[in-house]
């Protein structure tokens, strides 16, 4: 393999000094104030601050409806993944079998990608409305009065759906992709070696996949903790209090609504070591069992 040769030695950093600048500016220097922050309590008017030390995080991390919160997050980061990583397979597994209207049915799995979330959220606030909403109205026939905004369980439920729905496309391109780059050779010698479409799969199909999976399986884990802040924002609006939301929103309310930015930092640093921890243990334990072809 030909090797690329520079000029100069300083070229090849002067290449890369636009994106260590913005990553500079837009994570590492907000994350430093973030921790900086979190030691102190500072007047919601910005005319001083006083430092607290480690206040502000025992206070978050005793704090009951921080740990409601965070049982909630866990629960709906783990669903949410679990279904998107699923749906977007299975998706996937049928639009590669498709033969007839292929890009049809390709265009319109992929275009809900498009949909930002705080949109979907929207979309989805309409899909269940209490008056108009089509999806409160089929379960009313079976006798399942949802009240969303108002139930705690229908919210989080709704909260579910939607970002499930949102994120699907995302993993059904990848997964597609990762399918049809499967040579032809090892599925005709799959199909020889086995009748079983479903055996084929899990010792032929989804090992090749595992890359593929992994890297989705980490990104979906962003995304039902990040991500789904606008849908969780749309839904919840004007009664968080009374529904279920995730750490990232908590971040959100203490900070910009209750100007209370000590404590909000303090749960963004928790939350920044949550994702780190959570990154470092699938690099460390998944990817063992993941095997790059």
């Amino acid at each position: 393999m030909k090797r690329v040769q520079f000029n100069s030695r300083f070229l090849p950093y002067l290449f890369l000094l636009p994106q260590l600048a913005i990553i500079a500016i837009f994570f590492y220097w907000p994350s430093v104030q973030a921790i900086q922050s979190s030691f102190y309590i500072e007047d919601p008017f910005g005319f001083g601050s006083s430092f607290v030390g480690l206040s502000n995080y025992s206070d978050v991390l005793s704090a009951s409806q921080y740990a409601r919160i965070a049982r909630f997050t866990v629960f709906f980061s783990i669903i949410v993944t679990v279904l998107v990583l699923s749906l977007g397979l299975l998706l996937a597994l049928k639009a590669d079998a498709v033969i007839r209207g292929q890009s049809t049915y390709k265009t319109l799995l992929i275009v809900v990608y498009a949909i930002a979330p705080p949109v979907a959220g929207l979309i989805g606030l309409m899909f269940f409305d209490q008056h108009i909403g089509p999806f409160v109205t089929f379960v009313s026939w079976f006798g399942w009065d949802m009240k969303i905004g108002i139930n705690y369980f229908d919210t989080a439920f709704a909260m579910v759906l939607i970002a499930v729905w949102n994120q699907i496309p995302y993993n059904f391109i990848f997964f597609l992709s990762g399918l049809q780059g499967i040579p032809n050779s090892i599925r005709e010698a799959a199909t020889m070696d086995c009748k079983s479409g479903t055996r084929r799969f899990w010792t032929v199909t989804l090992p090749l996949l595992a890359p593929t999976a992994f890297f989705l399986l980490i990104i979906n884990m962003t995304y039902s903790l990040f991500d789904t802040f606008g849908v969780v924002d749309v839904m919840v609006k004007d009664s968080a209090a009374n529904n279920p939301i995730t750490l990232v929103y908590k971040v959100y309310l203490d900070g910009f609504r209750g100007n209370d930015l000590g404590s909000s930092s303090a749960q963004s640093v928790i939350l920044m070591v949550i994702v780190l921890v959570l990154t470092l243990i699938q690099f460390r334990f998944i990817e063992r069992r993941v095997h790059y072809g």
